[in-house]
């Protein structure tokens, strides 16, 4: 399987027609990402080849998102471009190893910038079971470097402050 959860030989017999259809509706979903994103005071410079590169990046994680889960979840998008951008921000080009060759202080903070901005999306939707959903499954995360535990901690904590003042102000 590839990163649109279909076989490499499924993809070629597509042919460059469907490829570059697939090109396209990847790019229009960027552009509605790239305008969300400015929203929250966030520029994005990713294009669709990098996305399609990013997702079938090494990682050393057991990823259970593939890449049509990406571009069926606006939150997902918003992540995954987030952390190409913070990545190309850095000087990296996007290859197959980027993530396993990189220190993983480096991995978890492109991660941490990008789950901000997810978040912060989701809080200006209202739609807080997202955030509180991503927030805890961020805590059980075993392969975070334990340098990196610190910074993690005062974000959980932003947020859980920002989820518990959101959610006050919607008791009667």
């Amino acid at each position: 399987m590839n990163f649109f959860g279909i076989t490499n030989e499924e993809l070629i017999a597509t042919g460059t027609l469907e490829a570059r259809s697939m090109l396209e509706e990847i790019e229009s979903k960027i552009e509605k990402a790239r305008r969300i994103l400015e929203s929250l005071n966030y520029h994005l410079d990713v294009s669709a080849q990098d996305l399609v590169d990013y997702m079938s990046t090494d990682t050393y994680t057991e990823d259970k998102v593939n890449f049509r889960d990406v571009l069926e979840n606006e939150y997902l998008l918003i992540h995954e471009l987030v952390e190409i951008n913070e990545w190309k921000k850095r000087g990296f080009k996007i290859h197959r190893r980027i993530i396993v060759d990189s220190p993983r202080t480096l991995v978890y903070t492109t991660h941490y910038i990008a789950l901000e901005k997810e978040i912060e999306y989701a809080l200006q939707r209202g739609d807080y079971a997202w955030a509180k959903e991503r927030i805890r499954s961020q805590l059980e995360d075993p392969y975070m470097p334990e340098e990196f535990k610190p910074q993690a901690k005062l974000i959980h904590e932003k947020f859980i402050k920002i989820l518990e003042s959101k959610e006050k102000s919607l008791d009667p």
